[in-house]
């Protein structure tokens, strides 16, 4: 054991914080786009999350994910049950400065910085699913299947792309250490996972009673503009925080976030004024977050040129990607599968063909004379993820649904999942609606 570098430690602490941010502004950015009946209760399934992942990741959710490797396939659940190793000694007030200590590292940061990092983004992955259920699942059933499922689908998962040799001193999961893909911060892990899994479950919940006939437009757009804008500024600590460290990565890849994603959102725009006739807010912030997470896994291996190309792939295909529920019939609420599962397959593909030698990552792809090779590892990495991940989803449903239930009752539907379910609401439209007059009879009155 070293002493952990302070410039590090610091940056990646701050990394924490920003990815947390993102649930939350997740939580904004689906609460804005449901109807108005049922905006509390989308809001509770994304923060629920960071309540149910936090306990299950430190019990043995991070053991699972990064501890001694198991067949290539997850960790040992018993190496850090409770956290226990990851906590120093007596003489953790030395922890910054230059002397031995007894903190255990990871790389150059205290190891328990790193857990903190990588829970939240256990946290988000799991938040993300929620928007394709919107306005139909039970509470109770959304809670335990967000446990189920980030135990069985994302810390294994999360072991074959993340657990790099650096980090556990161990050999990884095979998708990081075996088949070489490149997923630097989540692409596949994060978003085809729980794009996939969220097209499982609302296949297997069924439509929105009266959709598509029925109107169900956003009630909220400033909450869904919030929402994306602090889910780029979280998306910071996401990738450039996935160098783990203060370094030249985390700078390259913090630029070529924000050049995919500016790239991505005029992109979607442009779709949208060519196909409709009218650029839109939600247009905007969409083609924000389809930029986010088609960079997510490429960040590292492009150079700007590739990162345009990303985006403006990204923001082009996902715009056209969320009509298809309505040519294929199936009623993914918030566009999780548009956005997320197809953003997460273009990044995650695009990392073969527009990959340059001078970034960090090394690797180069076709478009820059490296032939088809790593577009064929990028294409098994991503389909291995995204059929595990359907399947699994598919079983933990299913149980889910055979025994207590996923969907709520047709009347909670019909009133609203905020009554329902936590028996509130988000706006009292009749105090909105009354008069100085009325308010003071009816004060009068009581």
């Amino acid at each position: 054991m070293g002493a952990p570098d302070a410039g590090d430690t610091a940056w990646m602490l701050a990394a924490s914080a920003l990815v947390l941010l993102m649930t939350p502004g997740l939580a904004f950015f689906y609460g804005g786009m449901v109807r108005s009946k049922n905006v509390l209760n989308m809001i509770m399934m994304s923060i629920s999350a960071m309540g149910v992942v936090t306990i299950l990741w430190s019990l043995y959710g991070f053991s699972i994910a990064f501890g001694d490797d198991k067949g290539n396939l997850f960790g040992d659940p018993a190496q850090y049950f409770g956290l226990k190793g990851v906590f120093g000694g007596a003489d953790q007030s030395n922890v910054l400065a230059d002397v031995e200590t007894s903190v255990p590292l990871a790389g150059t940061i205290p190891l328990p910085v790193f857990v903190a990092f990588q829970l939240m983004f256990a946290i988000i992955t799991v938040a993300l699913i929620s928007g394709a259920v919107a306005d139909r699942m039970k509470f109770g059933a959304w809670l335990l299947f967000a446990a189920v499922w980030a135990t069985v689908v994302y810390f294994p998962v999360a072991h074959w792309v993340f657990a790099f040799d650096n980090i556990t001193g161990e050999e990884g999961g095979w998708i990081a250490n075996n088949l070489k893909a490149i997923d630097f911060a989540g692409g596949t892990a994060v978003h085809i996972n729980a794009g996939v899994a969220g097209l499982v479950l609302a296949l297997i919940l069924g439509k929105r009673k009266g959709w598509p006939k029925t109107p169900m437009r956003p009630h909220n757009l400033p909450f869904v503009m919030l929402g994306a804008g602090l889910l780029w500024f979280g998306w910071y600590g996401f990738n450039a925080g996935s160098a783990v460290g203060a370094t030249a990565t985390a700078g390259e890849t913090f630029l070529t976030t924000t050049i995919a994603t500016g790239t991505a959102m005029l992109a979607w725009l442009l779709v949208e004024k060519i196909r409709d006739g009218k650029p839109t807010s939600l247009g905007a912030a969409s083609g924000i977050v389809a930029g986010l997470v088609a960079i997510t896994p490429a960040c590292s291996s492009v150079n700007v040129l590739g990162a345009i190309a990303i985006g403006a792939v990204a923001g082009a295909l996902c715009a056209l990607a969320v009509s298809l529920k309505f040519k294929l019939g199936f009623d993914d609420s918030l566009d999780v599968v548009g956005v997320h599962l197809v953003g997460g397959l273009v990044g995650t593909l695009m990392v073969g063909l527009v990959a340059a030698p001078e970034a960090p990552a090394g690797v180069t792809g076709l478009f820059y004379g490296g032939g088809i090779e790593q577009f064929k590892l990028q294409s098994v990495g991503a389909l291995a993820v995204l059929v595990f991940s359907a399947v699994a989803t598919a079983i933990i449903a299913f149980a889910i649904k055979f025994t207590i239930g996923l969907r709520a009752d047709e009347e909670g539907e019909f009133q609203g999942l905020d009554e329902s379910e936590h028996a509130e609401s988000a706006y009292d439209f009749a105090a909105v609606g009354g008069t100085a007059r009325t308010t003071a009879a009816t004060v009068k009155e009581a």
